[in-house]
């Protein structure tokens, strides 16, 4: 069962002075099933974000449909901006509970707290920490909603290498323990081969969709970079058209 349907025939932002409408979307479909993760990768300025956006209906204004799950309505979605967005006056815990029911499982916190390896900072505030950090904990306030399909954008890309290497090594264990449908875009390969199930490949505006390529290395062995970088230099010898996407 596809947990996100996309069909998508056209996407305009309006005219801005003498500019004309700008086409974002045209004729994008695919589905993605119950439990997968995938990847979005496109250029910048594509319109990833804005494909979220719409997906979480905080942008309505377009033609076409978009499915979340089997009923729309009983279907709940986590988002992970590319921004933490913590309140500044709340500490790591206050912030996750936030966005929680009040007769929440305290058990729950502290577990995800414990695979994110944040229990020793939950009563810090967002100002003690790094942005390494503060990205951990935007992504356990999205999974402590228990959302049935988590959207992230390039929630990882002004992290140093090696810190962005641990924190998607945190979210992969955390994925495992608690699988949810995920829809990641970012704009690195080496990333996205890391961390999906599936690519999809994304045009330059007005986007649409030019590849979608499996990730066949078994899980168990995407921390080797030197694994990760032979089938990415595969995929770009079997698939030309998507050396101009990066």
């Amino acid at each position: 069962m596809s947990a996100i349907d996309i069909n998508i025939h056209c996407k305009i932002f309006p005219a801005i002075g003498k500019a004309g409408e700008n086409l974002a979307i045209k004729n994008l479909q695919f589905s993605i099933d119950s439990g997968e993760f995938v990847c979005l990768v496109g250029p910048s300025g594509s319109g990833k974000t804005t494909l979220l956006n719409l997906i979480a209906e905080l942008d309505e204004d377009y033609e076409g449909e978009i499915t979340v799950g089997c009923n729309e309505t009983d279907s709940k979605i986590g988002y992970i901006f590319q921004n933490p967005r913590l309140l500044p006056w709340r500490t790591v815990r206050e912030n996750i509970e936030l966005v929680m029911n009040s007769g929440h499982s305290s058990t729950i916190v502290d577990e995800l707290l414990g695979v994110m390896q944040l229990t020793e900072a939950q009563q810090v505030y967002p100002e003690r920490l790094s942005l390494g950090m503060s990205r951990r904990v935007s992504i356990i306030r999205a999974f402590a909603i228990e959302p049935d399909v988590l959207l992230m954008d390039e929630p990882f890309v002004s992290l140093d290498a090696p810190t962005a290497r641990q924190v998607r090594e945190l979210l992969v264990k955390l994925w495992c323990n608690r699988p949810h449908t995920v829809l990641f875009v970012t704009h690195d390969l080496r990333e996205a081969i890391t961390l999906a199930d599936r690519i999809i490949f994304l045009s330059a505006r007005p986007m649409t969709v030019v590849s979608e390529i499996a990730v066949t290395i078994p899980r168990a062995g995407r921390h080797n970079e030197g694994v990760v970088e032979v089938f990415r230099q595969q995929l770009l010898n079997d698939y030309p058209e998507i050396k101009q996407l990066l």
